[in-house]
């Protein structure tokens, strides 16, 4: 089996639009991202774009025995390896249908939406549809923690939640941003 960071760069190299960085996420960006997370509290998180499972891995770490998780990874043999490694985890492909993937699954609105979807490599319609689904799958007062290479999303985010934050990750291949938004 491919190691998760060659497995990585041939799936970039195969579907650029689709996979957002020729490697996983640094350390450095997962422990940041996820720092302000109150685990104690979070009922039902959703990792959209779960990939090789670098955030996932954090987050099985973390939540609580009782906390729900749904993870959403479009690619079929990302989504497989994920499918094994957190079996008690709920899984979907198209973040596009979020809240219909919650419904499905019969779980509550999210505390907690992690996302490390390319945007940038969207058509516009499709970010709109996706932040959408996102906007109608959290909870009010929910978190909302995207992490991207450009700030293209800024404005977008502006326009769905009250509260938009932004911290630089410069220790990340390439550098991010980390959006820290509150329904």
């Amino acid at each position: 089996m491919l190691t998760s960071r060659a497995a990585f760069l041939y799936k970039f190299i195969l579907h650029p639009q689709q996979i957002g960085s020729i490697t996983p996420s640094s350390s450095f960006l997962i422990n940041k991202a996820l720092s302000n997370i109150a685990w104690n509290e979070v009922e039902t998180i959703i990792e959209l774009g779960a990939g090789s499972g670098v955030f996932t891995e954090v987050i099985a770490k973390y939540k609580k025995d009782s906390c729900k998780v749904l993870l959403v990874e479009k690619d079929f043999e990302m989504r497989k390896i994920l499918q094994e490694s957190y079996p008690t985890f709920f899984h979907g492909s198209k973040a596009e249908k979020l809240d219909q993937l919650l419904k499905q699954h019969q779980l509550p609105q999210a505390d907690c939406i992690i996302s490390g979807l390319p945007f940038s490599n969207f058509p516009k319609s499709l970010r709109q549809d996706i932040m959408e689904a996102i906007n109608n799958s959290l909870k009010p007062g929910g978190i909302y923690i995207g992490y991207q290479y450009t700030l293209q999303m800024r404005k977008l985010l502006k326009n769905h939640f009250r509260e938009v934050n932004v911290q630089f990750v410069p220790m990340n291949l390439p550098p991010a941003f980390i959006f820290y938004c509150k329904k």
